[in-house]
């Protein structure tokens, strides 16, 4: 099957639950008369229990993470420090869960079936996922500049040009896919080599058996092979383009009720890229432990400080946010089409 197919039984699959999820609200707020009376009553005599739960929220907040249990970035860092909860306890939370995901199609399917208020992930499947008609706004881009490692096998191809006639993998629906296609695309190569749909935790063997001739790794995995003698043929940084920015999504039903949330989100942010930087080495700590404790070098090379901008939106985010959108919208892997200003919160 081609990478085209793939990636719209991706769409298709996550289609079919945003429909499932909308017919069943409207199952829902298709109740009878009788039953509609009832539920009044019932309302009405629980109106102190209801008044209660509403200053209580658990945030439930999904990220990508095949190692940590954490995300690596202000979010994160906030909340190993202890000032995240706090922060946000005047809106009513009382507590904050991060739930790591395997990758953006996954935590798509995840704020679909209401299981998350927030999601961190690659701009690819947020995008992917906005156009097939997930409810969600679009807080910040927490990260701008996210590289990718090209990675061979040892003794495999030198270049990407030797590529041709090859098995490639990659994780589908992720920036690094994106990367990925838009490098083939670039090199001429989009019609000589069979992309397969690979998870990053099975790439490493993947390609020591010699199952594929690359993969696209992501920030931490991509430095730790390069130092373990695996070669990168290519990384995301030299392309102009190409490189992948991080996103905070929130779903509209969150906003609807607390509308005040993305702006202190923001905040709390800042002020941890804030003391982020005025700590630099207790935060590449860490990224290291969290990466799953790799070399500080590692995490150095894998989180440069300046992948964090301090303001929610940048021209340079929102430049390669677009870009993003619109090759996809090319390669006619969006279901629909929408403006990112439309999708965005707006900043104060």
């Amino acid at each position: 099957m081609s990478s085209h197919a793939l990636e719209r039984s991706f769409l298709n699959r996550l289609l079919a639950s945003v429909t499932t999820f909308a017919l069943l609200l409207s199952l829902t707020s298709c109740t009878s008369q009788q039953s509609q009376s009832h539920n009044s009553a019932v309302a009405s005599s629980n109106t102190g229990a209801n008044l209660a739960e509403a200053k209580t929220l658990v945030l439930r907040v999904g990220f990508i993470s095949s190692e940590s249990k954490l995300p690596i970035g202000p979010e994160g860092w906030a909340f190993k420090k202890g000032t995240l909860t706090p922060a946000l306890k005047s809106l009513g939370v009382t507590e904050v869960k991060f739930i790591p995901f395997v990758g953006g199609p996954s935590l798509n399917e995840a704020l679909v079936s209401g299981q998350l208020d927030i999601g961190l992930y690659g701009d690819t499947p947020a995008l992917v996922g906005r156009a097939a008609g997930l409810p969600t706004k679009l807080i910040n881009q927490t990260r701008v500049g996210q590289n990718a490692w090209l990675v061979t096998k040892k003794n495999g191809p030198r270049s990407v040009a030797q590529l041709k006639g090859t098995k490639i993998g990659v994780a589908k629906g992720t920036y690094l896919h994106r990367y990925l296609m838009g490098l083939l695309e670039q090199e001429g190569l989009t019609k000589d080599v069979k992309v397969l749909q690979i998870p990053s935790a099975d790439a490493k063997a993947a390609i020591e058996r010699g199952d594929i001739a690359a993969y696209p790794f992501a920030m931490g995995a991509g430095p730790t092979l390069v130092s373990q003698g695996f070669p990168a043929i290519d990384e995301a940084k030299d392309h102009q383009g190409l490189v992948g920015t991080g996103v905070s999504v929130v779903t509209e039903s969150l906003v609807s009720r607390h509308p005040e949330l993305p702006q202190k989100w923001n905040q709390i942010r800042q002020q941890a890229l804030q003391d982020i930087k005025a700590n630099p080495q207790a935060f590449y700590k860490f990224a290291a432990q969290a990466s799953g404790d790799v070399p500080l070098a590692i995490a150095k090379q894998s989180y440069p400080l300046d992948l964090y901008p301090p303001e929610p939106f940048t021209p340079e985010g929102l430049k390669l946010l677009n870009s993003t959108k619109q090759f996809l919208a090319d390669q006619k892997l969006l279901k629909s089409d929408f403006d990112i200003k439309d999708w965005q919160i707006p900043n104060p």
